[in-house]
């Protein structure tokens, strides 16, 4: 068998993994505010998530895809040893993020990860600067955004129902959570899991694999969603713990106007084919929600950590993604 297609196997396998870690890593953006609420068990809301994680490709384009494939670094400098520096950059990330229960960005990891390899093969001229300039503001603006909507719903909802008792309101928050986590699902599945396909799309373009014109194949729609939504059934419990319980505490109803305000994010973001950040929007939601109340009711302390890990993730999934390229490119030429 050729030798360039037995690395490029290698590398969808590699991209499914990571798809696979993204639904394990970022099921807490599913499913934390449902299983804090104890509206859901934490068996029954993995996988409640992962079905609609995975149903995500009837709603949603490809247009996140194309601007992954296309819009972070000059396509006609990919190659698979590019696509396999950044992911093996955002893998290692992700993993690192995971054990010690941060919620980072799995989007961010991977966009990185191409910016570092791009640059490392081919020098700062590789990177695509209008669409880089577009993800750079989706990183402050969707959590900033998130946080808006998350805090104008829930104090809708405090001056409509101030006179009603708190019994009713967690009793009609906990049914209306189950249609906003299933639309919070839609939307994670429908942004995160076009990541993936636009890295795998933009390899077999790039090998002449795809033909002449860039584009996204059914079979790779579909296998990327199975991927994220097996991920996600999986679940990343430590993350959960962080996100759902220890950034504010939330009442089925705050955790329906988190996941409300999330959602509309991520639907307006995916329809705009901006590849934003799952993680960030439901944090800046949850943190919109616990401010109705008082500011001191969220764990601002937490959320540091939380923005720490955001500002590095770029910057560290690039320098390993770099120096990984210049590892596989030096057993390339030694060849």
């Amino acid at each position: 068998m050729d030798a360039e297609l037995v690395l490029i196997g290698f590398i969808i396998v590699m991209a499914l993994a990571f798809d696979f870690i993204n639904g394990f890593h970022d099921a807490a953006n599913s499913i934390a505010t449902i299983v804090s609420t104890r509206v859901l068990r934490p068996s029954t809301a993995v996988i409640w998530a992962a079905f609609f994680n995975f149903i995500a490709f009837t709603l949603f384009g490809v247009s996140v895809a194309n601007t992954i494939g296309k819009g972070v670094i000059d396509p006609s400098i990919i190659d698979p040893i590019v696509i396999l520096a950044a992911l093996v950059g955002a893998i290692f990330w992700n993993i690192i993020t995971w054990y010690y229960g941060i919620p980072s960005s799995s989007s961010h990891a991977l966009i990185g990860g191409l910016v570092g390899a791009g640059v490392a093969k081919s020098g700062i001229h590789a990177v695509q600067g209008p669409g880089l300039a577009k993800i750079g503001v989706s990183i402050f603006a969707s959590p900033m955004l998130g946080f808006l909507l998350a805090f104008v719903i829930m104090s809708l909802i405090s001056i409509v129902f101030f006179r009603v008792s708190a019994k009713k309101v967690n009793k009609m928050g906990k049914a209306l959570q189950f249609i906003s986590a299933s639309m919070y699902s839609l939307g994670h599945g429908g942004n995160d899991a076009q990541k993936t396909m636009g890295i795998i799309a933009v390899l077999l373009y790039s090998t002449g694999h795809l033909g002449s014109e860039f584009h996204v194949p059914l079979w790779i729609v579909l296998t990327c969603h199975a991927a994220m939504g097996l991920g996600t059934l999986f679940g990343g419990w430590r993350i959960v713990e962080t996100m759902g319980m220890k950034i504010t505490k939330l009442r089925p109803i705050g955790g329906f106007a988190a996941e409300t305000g999330g959602a509309v994010m991520l639907f307006a973001a995916t329809h705009l084919g901006i590849p934003v950040s799952t993680t960030h929007t439901i944090t800046g939601s949850i943190m919109g929600v616990g401010a109705v109340n008082k500011l001191s009711a969220v764990r601002w302390g937490v959320a540091e950590r939380i923005i720490w890990a955001w500002i590095l993730t770029i910057p560290a999934t690039a320098f390993i993604s770099a120096v990984t390229w210049a590892i596989c490119h030096a057993i390339q030429v030694n060849l």
